[in-house]
């Protein structure tokens, strides 16, 4: 039955994609069941939005943190007040989305905007939200209502707190200066342990001499207004949010935000955010030949700009801005996942991964020194303190150790792309060079010579407290070539155990000479890719036969339920590298498709999941798509680009930057 319901939701995203013969820049749908709700964020707050489009879902804020609970439990990431929910009212009768006819949406996903459209008691509605780009706590709506006949119109903002929020407040406060009414919705709550303030102000975005209608009125901001036959209305709403993760005064700064988008003008404002939008998409995949892959490609690159902003030195959970999955915690998924491709198409933003994580390297020294080693131990799951932030019952957190050579990999691999020397000796280094450190203090010394890794879990998590994972110490080895790299950069002297740890880790195999995924494995299912990853994107196997040989082994050990679609991605980027892109598009496919969720083929987990937006996904994708397909390779000179290698499918693809 699962199946089934699967096959068939697969379809219905197919056919809603495909009937719209757009260019792949909009995804529009009709459909108000299996609805999952889109999120338009801009790297700072993520507004996930409902069907009924005048109300919004939650909303997210990136790098705040409070406990996931009262009694213990770890931090999570906060949602804030709802604070641009709007009720309707056209003569005497409330706006319910049970009796609204004509209902259609639309994301584009060019401007970074959602409009909402339907009609109710005559009078054609249509409300349009963006997150905005060029204001990153603040919140835009347009509301714009026409009627077939003269009818009364009351519009009425409200703030909704969720329940984790505390000590909540929410007034109608009218601000003045001079012959300016500034009048405004505004909120202030502690997060669950009172960790943090949260802040908001919204206001009616009207002319001066029409804001003296707007109202209080049962504990909402109310505006009425009168539709003449055929005439059309414009009502503007805008919204901030602020906290005091950001600011010492939360609340005065959201006022201010609001005053500013109030006394500003709205379209200069709007052309501001469409014109960031643009220069993001100056990094695009254009594939012609398949409007859907075409259309996937783009929700792909959409989500991952929207959940990062340059300048903000915040990295990226694997849930993002759309959900509080994973406790909004950022994994290795941030350095291995989504940052590559960003790599290729905007520095800027991979820029964010590596800066959060040079703001925490004084946290992760402290814990190499907790369990006994020396250098750097980044945490499995960090938060806005840098600490290890997974559940304590869960191993993956003591042992998952690779995430620190995961690290140390993402910052030389920027520094092969930008050149940037002077990053490099002033932030980047520190960081290599620690979690070097760390890996030599963590390997072992065999009798042979040889150096193991004991005692991790490895990247497929199902394999713990292992020895020798794969994975582990193949990261491990290429962290600490690249710190005897950096360091010949720099003209720095650097340790001599570094090469010798690199090039003395053990690797097992199996009697056919496949290798093995650690010391003890025997053909276990397992989570994800986890051996193959040391042929990309480690490049530690570049023998063909070697890569073929552990790809056919592998590839049907992977949990087809519940494995996390990156696996297949990188078999794509393999198989793609090998020639054969009939499998590399079988692969790239299975890496997403299963995992399409309701209108706008939003992506989950796994086939078996229903947790959209995985961004860690889309990065996956990504790759097959840039480091498979179309060849290119970040190496030590930089993005060298092979002969592309597309599939059959395709007319043509082009990667933009």
């Amino acid at each position: 039955m699962k199946q089934l319901r699967l096959i068939f939701s697969i379809l219905m995203i197919f056919c809603c994609m495909m009937a719209e013969g757009d260019d792949g820049w909009k995804i529009t749908t009709d459909r108000y069941t299996d609805y999952k709700g889109v999120t338009l964020a801009n790297g700072n707050i993520g507004i996930v939005n409902e069907k009924y489009s005048l109300m919004t879902g939650d909303i997210f804020l990136n790098g705040v943190f409070d406990k996931e609970s009262d009694r213990g439990g770890v931090s999570r990431m906060v949602r804030s007040q709802k604070f641009m929910d709007i009720t309707l009212m056209i003569n005497g009768k409330t706006v319910d989305e049970a009796d609204i006819t004509r209902w259609q949406q639309t994301l584009d996903m060019h401007k970074a905007v959602l409009t909402t459209t339907f009609t109710f008691d005559g009078v054609d509605i249509s409300y349009s939200l963006r997150a905005m780009r060029n204001l990153p706590y603040v919140a835009v709506g347009e509301l714009v209502l026409s009627s077939s006949k003269d009818a009364d119109v009351s519009v009425s903002n409200a703030v909704t707190f969720p329940e984790e929020l505390k000590e909540t407040e929410s007034s109608f406060d009218v601000l003045r200066d001079g012959r300016n009414l500034m009048p405004m919705m505004t909120s202030v709550a502690k997060t669950r342990t009172g960790m943090h303030t949260l802040c908001t102000a919204s206001a009616f975005l009207l002319p001066n001499d029409e804001r003296s209608k707007v109202t209080d009125s049962n504990g909402s901001m109310t505006y009425n207004v009168h539709l003449k036959k055929h005439q059309k209305t414009v009502i503007p709403i805008a919204g901030a949010v602020c906290s005091t993760r950001h600011f010492n005064d939360p609340g005065n700064e959201a006022k201010r935000m609001a005053v500013y988008v109030l006394q500003h003008d709205r379209n200069e404002l709007l052309k501001a955010h469409d014109a960031l939008w643009e220069e993001l998409w100056k990094g695009d995949i254009i594939i012609e030949g398949c409007h859907e892959d075409q259309r996937d490609v783009r929700v792909a690159l959409y989500h991952l700009y929207s959940f990062q902003r340059e300048g903000s030195r915040l990295s990226m959970s694997p849930m993002g801005l759309s959900s509080a999955g994973y406790n909004g915690h950022v994994f290795w998924d941030s350095e291995i996942w989504m940052m590559p491709p960003m790599l290729v198409l905007h520095p800027e933003l991979a820029r964010c991964h590596i800066d959060y994580r040079a703001d925490r390297l004084a946290k992760a020294r402290q814990r190499a020194s907790l369990f006994g080693y020396r250098g750097a131990m980044f945490p499995w799951e960090s938060d806005d303190s840098g600490e290890e932030s997974t559940p304590a019952w869960c191993l993956t957190g003591t042992f998952e150790h690779h995430i620190s050579a995961d690290v140390a990999i993402a910052f030389y691999n920027y520094y092969c792309v930008t050149k940037d020397k002077e990053w490099l000796r002033d932030e980047g280094f520190g960081v290599i060079k620690s979690v070097a450190d760390f890996l030599v203090s963590r390997a072992h010394e065999n009798e042979d010579g040889t150096f193991s890794i004991r005692n991790v879990v490895g990247a497929d998590e199902y394999a713990q407290n292992v020895d020798d994972n794969a994975f582990t110490n193949g990261t491990a080895k290429v962290a600490l070539q690249n710190a005897v790299k950096a360091a010949e950069v720099l003209d720095v002297v650097h340790d001599a155990r570094w090469t010798e740890v690199a090039d003395r880790l053990k690797f097992h195999y199996m009697a056919d000479g496949t290798i093995k995924e650690h010391s003890t494995y025997d053909g276990e299912m397992i989570k994800q890719a986890d051996v193959n990853l040391l042929a990309y994107p480690l490049g530690l196997v570049r023998d063909e036969e070697q890569i073929r040989r552990d790809i056919d082994y592998y590839e049907d050990k992977i949990d087809k339920v519940n494995g996390p679609a990156m696996g297949y991605s990188i078999l794509s980027v393999l198989y793609s590298r090998l020639g054969e892109t009939d499998k590399a598009y079988e692969m790239f496919r299975k890496s997403f498709v299963p995992n399409k969720r309701g209108p706008f083929g939003l992506l989950s987990e796994s086939a078996a999941s229903d947790n959209p937006y995985f961004a860690t996904g889309a990065g996956g994708m990504l790759q097959a798509v840039i480091f498979g397909f179309c060849g290119y390779e970040i190496t030590d000179g930089g993005i060298v680009k092979h002969p592309a290698r597309m599939p059959k499918q395709w007319k043509s693809v082009e990667v933009r930057f």
